[in-house]
């Protein structure tokens, strides 16, 4: 049984890529006079069927969301903050420009709320746009601490629970749907520059 075992392990591995990439490639934690924030950068491709659903001018989501926890010897660690991030991605077909809106609550159809809003001339630049999550910020240097080094999470998809309800079907071309990426770090508390 053991040497079956031994066997299997030498076996080469089916690695499961990713198919569209997703990856983030950068986090800072950094501290400022107003609090903590987070920047971070997220690499993905969009599919061709999310690319070709926005192009008929349908909206699509990002979520991204961060934890800041400190660490506890005698226990789990203790989550100090957490932040989100809504994006919405929209194609205006008048103006033939992207449309990116920013808040920090989810971004609903009787509204927009609180949200920043950027035009782009191509979706490039909207894509880049929603790639670089920029000083979101976690909370104060009080809640959260200054020790020199915090384990900190951070997530990013693409929130299907927000699409028109025929591309909510389970089986519906489900994986061009899913990009999503988790990344935890332990990250030093950098002063603002």
């Amino acid at each position: 049984m053991l040497v079956l075992v031994w066997c299997l392990a030498w076996l080469p591995r089916s690695v499961s890529a990713d198919p569209h990439g997703t990856a983030v490639t950068q986090m800072r934690l950094e501290q400022a006079d107003d609090g903590v924030y987070l920047t971070a950068q997220v690499q993905f491709e969009l599919p061709q069927a999310v690319e070709e659903v926005l192009e008929k001018g349908i909206a699509i989501y990002f979520v991204a969301e961060s934890e800041v926890y400190r660490e506890r010897w005698y226990w789990t660690d203790l989550k100090v903050a957490q932040a989100a991030r809504h994006m919405r991605l929209a194609y205006q077909p008048l103006s033939r420009r992207w449309r990116l809106n920013v808040s920090p609550v989810p971004i609903t159809n009787a509204g927009f709320g609180v949200s920043l809003n950027q035009n782009f001339d191509t979706l490039a630049d909207a894509l880049d746009g929603v790639r670089r999550i920029g000083r979101m910020r976690l909370g104060d240097l009080s809640e959260i601490g200054d020790e020199g080094v915090h384990p900190v999470t951070f997530r990013f998809r693409l929130d299907t629970s927000q699409l028109p309800r025929p591309f909510q079907v389970p089986g519906f071309g489900q994986s061009d749907w899913n990009i999503s990426v988790e990344k935890s770090a332990r990250l030093p508390l950098e002063k603002a520059k």
